[in-house]
C-alpha cells in the first residue's frame, strides 16, 4: 500500500479552508478531518484527506513557477468524469474548484483506490514468480490497450487534443520546454532534438485517448490478487493523439536487466524482475493486441527518453532556482544527463 506521511515543509494546506470547501460540496462527510501527503510523485502534489472513515485524494499543482500548459487540474478532473463510465480503472472524481480563495490555485478531490502500487522492487510478500511477472506485464499492456480502444468522441473528449500534427507538436513543444528549463549543468541535447525532428513518423490514421505517463507505479493492483489491475492514476497529461507515443513513454521507464549501470540507477519500477517482458517483447505484444505495425520503434523510444529528460529538467529547474526544497530533486540534473546519453545511444544504433 502507498502510505501517506507528514506534509512536507512548504507544501502545507490551509486545513480550515479545505475542510469548509469539502463539507460544502461533498454530502455525508462526518468526523474529524486530517491531511497527510503522499511522498511519491514529482509533478503535481498529492494529499490524503481523511474525514472520519472516508479516504479521499486531493491533487493540486506544485508551489512555485510551473510550465504554463501543465498542471491543469480542471482538465484532469474533466477526463476522469468522462472516462469513469466506460473505463473502470479511473478513480471517482468528487469535487473541483478554481476558486483561489481556498488554496490559491485550482485543485480537485477524488476517492482513494486502496491497493498495491509497485515501486522499485516487488515485495517478497506478494509471492510474484517469473510466470506471474510475465502475466502482470501483459495485463499492464492490456489495460493500456483498453484505454486506446475507448471511443473518445462518444464520451465528449474530442476537444481534449488535436490528433493532426500531434507528433510534430510534441517534438517541437518538448524541445522548447527543454531549452527554456535548461540549467548550465545539463546537456544541450541539440543533437537529440534535431534527430527527433528529422525522423518524425507521419500522423496516425487511428488517433485515440492516450495517458502519457503509463507505468507500473501509476497503476493500482488488487491486494487480493496482485496480478489484477484495479486502478490507473495520474491523468494530468492525457490527450488525444498517437498511441505509439504513449507506448514510447512507457518504454522510457522500462529499464531491463541488461541495461547500463546508469540506467539501473534510474529504475523506479520492477521491470528488471525475472519474468518481466523485454521492451521488444512488449512492442510485439502491443502489436498483437492492437493490430498496429510499429515501424518507427527507435523514434518512439528515443522520444520517450527525451520527454522524460524534459520532465526531469523542468523539476530540476525549480530546485536549481530555489522554488522547491524537496531533496528528491537535487540529483535531477544527473538524471537528465543519463537520459540524454540513452537517447544518443539509440540514435547511434538506429537505421531509421
Amino acid at each position: 500500500m502507498d502510505e501517506a506521511t507528514k506534509v512536507r515543509k512548504g507544501e502545507e494546506l490551509d486545513t480550515r479552508k479545505v475542510e469548509a470547501f469539502l463539507r460544502d460540496v461533498i454530502p455525508g462527510l462526518e468526523g474529524e478531518m486530517a491531511i497527510q501527503q503522499f511522498p511519491s510523485g514529482a509533478s503535481n502534489l498529492t494529499y490524503l484527506v481523511t474525514v472520519g472513515e472516508r479516504e479521499m485524494v486531493l491533487r493540486r499543482p506544485p508551489f512555485g513557477t510551473k510550465a504554463k500548459t501543465a498542471h491543469d487540474m480542471g482538465r484532469e478532473y474533466k477526463v476522469l468524469k468522462a472516462l469513469g463510465p466506460v473505463y473502470p480503472y479511473c478513480p471517482r472524481p468528487l469535487a473541483y474548484t478554481a476558486d483561489p480563495a481556498v488554496m490559491g490555485c485550482s485543485f480537485y478531490v477524488m476517492d482513494r483506490i486502496r491497493g498495491i502500487i509497485l515501486r522499485r522492487d516487488i515485495p517478497d510478500s506478494l509471492g510474484v514468480g517469473p510466470g506471474d511477472m510475465t502475466c502482470l506485464c501483459e495485463n499492464l499492456f492490456k489495460v493500456l490497450y483498453e484505454l486506446h480502444s475507448v471511443n473518445y468522441r462518444e464520451i465528449g473528449l474530442e476537444a481534449l487534443g488535436k490528433p493532426e500534427g500531434y507528433v510534430e507538436r510534441q517534438v517541437t513543444g518538448w524541445s522548447r520546454r527543454y531549452r527554456t528549463a535548461r540549467t548550465p549543468d545539463v546537456p544541450e541535447a541539440e543533437l537529440v532534438m534535431s534527430w527527433l525532428k528529422e525522423k518524425m513518423p507521419p500522423d496516425t490514421e487511428r488517433p485515440c485517448l492516450i495517458h502519457n505517463d503509463f507505468k507500473f507505479d501509476n497503476v493500482v493492483l488488487d491486494p487480493e490478487n496482485p496480478l489484477n489491475i484495479i486502478g490507473v492514476l495520474d491523468w494530468e497529461m492525457t490527450t488525444v493523439g498517437d498511441p505509439l507515443m504513449d507506448l514510447g513513454g512507457t518504454l522510457a521507464y522500462w529499464v531491463e536487466a541488461g541495461d547500463s549501470h546508469e540506467m539501473q540507477l534510474l529504475r523506479t519500477v520492477p521491470t528488471n524482475t525475472q519474468g518481466a517482458l523485454k521492451r521488444r517483447e512488449l512492442v510485439a505484444f502491443y502489436e498483437h493486441l492492437s493490430g498496429r505495425a510499429i515501424l518507427h520503434y527507435d523514434f518512439y523510444f528515443c522520444f520517450g527518453l527525451f520527454k522524460l529528460a524534459g520532465i526531469a529538467q523542468q523539476i530540476y529547474y525549480r530546485f536549481y532556482h530555489g522554488q522547491t526544497q524537496d531533496p528528491r530533486f537535487e540529483k535531477m540534473g544527473y538524471v537528465v544527463g543519463i537520459l540524454e546519453n540513452a537517447a544518443m545511444s539509440i540514435i547511434e544504433r538506429s537505421k531509421l
